[in-house]
């Protein structure tokens, strides 16, 4: 069942669980970068640093069985549709408990069970399989939605138009989230795109579309929640620009000199953390000694994850030929 909320409501529950998923995001993320530097795994690593708001607002506007489909910086998409950290941490690290059976790595998370229907790491291949699984709800005359994250990099990619011409044609019930982080890899994307805003290709394919401040969890949650509401009942697709900012490089081996130190700064004071710890403190829903005890409590949930992850067993070798084509 869905629930409204205003930027203004007072229901403190609800909004402490969203500053406590953003807050799980966050540290899980930065244990994975300090895995990485420990070398406990290999291969390409994209964190979610800085967008956390996107993932836990519009995951709050979902059900269970909506499907959610990224691209391969999707570590916190999968927790948030309920993989665990366990399961995910296992996945980076090649195991057999991993939730792709550890042959898919940081970008190829996965899971049936859960509707997540995968990172990819090919840009913007994620958009025409969106668009087939939200031809396959309609077909099957489901009340569901399939939210398919997606780059600004991908945004420059011949096949997801493509795919918008379809959902459009079709009336399929996909929405498509750009998180607009700034940045393609290390490029601008002034540089590289026609366009200030990505919407503003929309009413070429006849889609509805909003630009939403991606760096505040309410305003995702508030906005989000009647295109989403308005999608389930119409059956129609919808763009949605998603205005966010990754703190760290384009990948783990990356160390982002192609910005100032005043643009990263700027970002920064509006963390979606911090802007969620001054409401919860405005409202008098929290105490301070209340933050520190949820970082203490989510950081050991994190690093006990970790720890059983790191002890599971690796694939059977005699596994190796198996899920190469579906069953």
């Amino acid at each position: 069942m869905l629930r409204s909320l205003c930027a203004t409501s007072s229901d403190k529950e609800f909004t402490i669980d969203l500053y406590q998923k953003m807050l799980r995001y966050r540290l899980f993320e930065e244990r994975v970068n300090l895995a990485y530097t420990k070398q406990k795994f290999s291969g390409f690593c994209h964190l979610h640093i800085g967008q956390e708001a996107v993932c836990a607002g519009i995951g709050a506007c979902l059900t269970k069985d909506d499907y959610v489909i990224a691209s391969y910086r999707s570590h916190t998409q999968a927790l948030n549709k309920g993989i665990s950290p366990e399961q995910v941490f296992a996945e980076l690290f090649g195991k057999a408990s991993g939730c792709s059976a550890g042959k898919g790595g940081s970008m190829h998370m996965f899971s049936r069970e859960h509707r997540f229907m995968g990172g990819h790491g090919i840009v913007g291949s994620q958009v025409p399989i969106a668009t087939g699984i939200a031809f396959a709800i309609r077909y099957r005359q489901e009340k569901l939605v399939a939210i398919c994250y997606l780059g600004d990099g991908a945004m420059n990619q011949g096949q997801i138009y493509e795919a918008f011409n379809m959902a459009s044609l079709w009336k399929l019930p996909v929405i498509f989230v750009i998180e607009n982080n700034q940045y393609g890899m290390g490029t601008d994307y002034h540089r590289v795109t026609s366009v200030s805003e990505f919407t503003s290709r929309a009413p070429g394919f006849n889609l509805p579309w909003r630009v939403i401040d991606g760096m505040n969890v309410l305003t995702v949650y508030q906005e989000f929640l009647p295109i989403i509401t308005e999608v389930r009942a119409k059956m129609l697709p919808y763009l949605v620009e998603m205005k966010t900012y990754r703190y760290l490089g384009h990948s783990v081996s990356d160390p982002a000199t192609y910005r100032s130190k005043e643009e990263l700064s700027h970002y920064r004071q509006n963390d979606p953390l911090s802007q969620m710890a001054d409401y919860l403190k405005g409202k008098g829903f929290a105490r301070e000694d209340e933050f520190e005890q949820w970082d203490n409590d989510i950081r050991a949930e994190i690093n006990a994850a970790e720890v059983r992850a790191e002890a599971a067993a690796a694939p059977d070798e005699a596994s190796v030929d198996e899920h190469v084509f579906v069953d």
